[in-house]
């Protein structure tokens, strides 16, 4: 156990590095960043706790808020994103599954994954492109931004999913 914790956090230091220090200088057609950090509560297995699942889900993004000088912006969205991971999980997960299983291309069958990641992920933007803007002003811009973030954050999360180890 005190390994596979171990392994997260290494994995959650990595990817807010990545998010930092690479990510963040992106712009995508001058608006969309892809926020790569929500893979974090992709790879949460199904037999995680709830409470463990929001706690990770709210230290990264307390990380990435304080080295992107965004004050709760991440830290709500990655909140509330593992809120809805577990009973997503469970949805999208094969009726035959397993309880410790862990979330990939080769458990859960390729559409179900991308199908939990792109709903993941969704609901991650929609939460923390609404804080940042907080304001119906310029709705076609904001939502824009959200668009090519959460386009080019999936295009970027299945490409690091083929780069990870397979079991």
């Amino acid at each position: 156990m005190i390994i596979t914790q171990l392994k997260r956090l290494m994995i959650m230091l990595l990817l807010v590095a990545f998010q930092v220090l690479v990510l963040n200088h992106l712009q995508l057609m001058g608006y969309g960043t892809p926020l790569v950090f929500v893979v974090l509560l992709l790879y949460m297995p199904m037999d995680s706790l709830k409470a463990g699942v929001l706690l990770w889900g709210f230290f990264t993004g307390l990380l990435i808020d304080i080295h992107s000088n965004t004050p709760g912006v991440a830290s709500g969205a990655m909140t509330f994103a593992a809120l809805l991971q577990p009973p997503l999980l469970k949805l999208m997960a094969p009726k035959d599954a397993p309880e410790d299983i862990t979330p990939n291309m080769q458990t859960m069958g390729t559409w179900n994954y991308v199908k939990y990641m792109m709903l993941i992920f969704l609901m991650h933007h929609l939460v923390y492109f609404g804080l940042e803007c907080f304001s119906l002003y310029h709705i076609a811009d904001a939502a824009l931004l959200m668009a090519t973030s959460w386009i080019s954050s999936i295009l970027l999360a299945l490409l690091l999913e083929t780069f990870r180890k397979k079991k």
